[in-house]
């Protein structure tokens, strides 16, 4: 099931090392844009592919699959 999305209000991340150095992000080395997200609950891995295809398909640009760890002291 679709959680909750949105799109990201500016096209440059920074990046804050744990030493405070800032830098340009999401990757200094690339010039890839992260346009939004989006989380979603599903019973499997291969669920979420399949609904990262259709985002791939609608949006009509690749999609980046990530699994959020389960806190359990939350």
């Amino acid at each position: 099931a679709w959680i909750f999305g949105g799109g990201l209000l500016s096209q440059q991340a920074s990046i804050v090392a744990s030493d405070g150095t800032i830098s340009a992000g999401p990757y200094p080395e690339t010039k890839a844009v992260l346009g939004g997200f989006s989380i979603i609950e599903v019973p499997t891995r291969d669920d979420a592919l399949q609904w990262a295809a259709k985002f791939a398909a609608a949006c009509r640009c690749a999609q980046e699959v990530r699994e959020i760890m389960f806190d359990p002291e939350s």
